[in-house]
């Protein structure tokens, strides 16, 4: 019999997925540890979004790739915490600068306390990250500080949006490279550095999934039009409130269809609650989400490429279930 899936990852392996559970087990642990203060209330603040849970994906990747090296070697689990720390520091920051209410089902930091308290939170992770990194090695810390900057270059670039004359689309895809695929991608470099793997192989993982990361961020465009509550999860039409453009709204904007009309009107801007129904209902009815689905489609096959040359052990084929996992859950 099949092991559980773990963290949206099927895992086929009843090995790998004890292998697994194990270590995200040890990187809970330290996870928790790493934020503890002299002061309680940093602790208690630090500790908030690891209490409302989270899926740990990224961690769950570390964990995979140092498949192809050696799993149990001591950097691993350091690398992983180090992964979901700064992964924790930016959603922080993200919810002050959404004045977001709500993460993970619980109230935000900056709505139990306020921005200030916020922000500091997150530079406390990122400060506590680093302390961890230090022990890691040169390369590790050099990584980790590009990853830093794409990140923040993405939200600087998502911030202004497109410069005059730049092709929305393109811009649209750089930013998620930079905001989603390049810790995704840095999680799989620490994994399978820290494991030992040759070059060739961290390099191929490494591509594989930022490719995956990618595809995982214009997948949740999809389902933010697409799917029903109850499939998902999430309210629909979230974004189209909140005037964001994904790539299903670029592509109709795109448009110079003169049936579109009403469609570009009402994606001009943020949607008015009046007129959602509408708009989720002209935008599903669109090419513009079959050419959405296909841009899915153009990355996680990115993905395949790359973890082709992989080795085929245990860590591969769960890789490759997962870019079938990020196709499906958006088609």
């Amino acid at each position: 019999m099949a092991a559980p899936p773990v963290v949206d990852i099927p895992v086929a392996d009843e090995r790998l997925a004890e292998d697994l559970a194990n270590g995200l087990a040890a990187v809970e642990k330290l996870l928790r540890s790493s934020v503890e203060s002299e002061d309680a209330f940093v602790t208690e603040a630090s500790r908030h979004l690891i209490e409302a849970g989270g899926k740990r994906f990224r961690a769950m990747l570390v964990l995979l790739a140092a498949q192809f090296g050696n799993p149990d070697a001591p950097g691993v689990v350091p690398g992983a915490v180090v992964i979901e720390l700064t992964h924790l520091a930016t959603l922080y920051h993200d919810d002050v600068m959404d004045e977001a209410r709500v993460r993970r089902g619980s109230q935000s930091a900056n709505a139990r306390w306020d921005n200030s308290v916020a922000i500091l939170t997150g530079d406390y992770l990122f400060a506590q990250a680093s302390e961890i990194l230090a022990d890691l090695g040169a390369d590790i810390i050099r990584v980790q500080a590009r990853t830093f900057s794409r990140l923040v270059r993405g939200q600087i670039r998502e911030t202004i949006g497109p410069a005059a004359g730049q092709d929305a689309v393109s811009h649209y895809i750089g930013v998620l490279a930079d905001k989603t695929g390049s810790l995704i991608a840095t999680s799989a470099y620490f994994g399978a550095t820290l494991a030992g793997a040759p070059p060739e192989i961290v390099e191929r993982v490494t591509d594989a999934c930022e490719a995956i990361g990618v595809a995982w961020q214009l997948g949740d465009d999809l389902i933010d039009v697409a799917a029903l509550p109850v499939e998902s999860g999430k309210t629909p039409g979230t974004d189209l409130r909140e005037g964001i453009r994904t790539l299903p709204v670029l592509y109709a904007l795109a448009s110079d269809d003169a049936a579109d009309a009403r469609l570009r009107e009402l994606l001009s801007g943020p949607v008015a609650e009046e007129d959602l129904a509408e708009a989720l209902s002209l935008l599903r009815a669109h090419d513009a989400m079959s050419r959405a689905q296909q841009e899915v489609t153009r990355w996680t096959d990115r993905a395949r490429t790359a973890l082709s040359g992989l080795p085929d052990i245990p860590a591969r084929d769960a890789l490759l279930a997962l870019c079938g996992y990020v196709g499906e859950r958006s088609g």
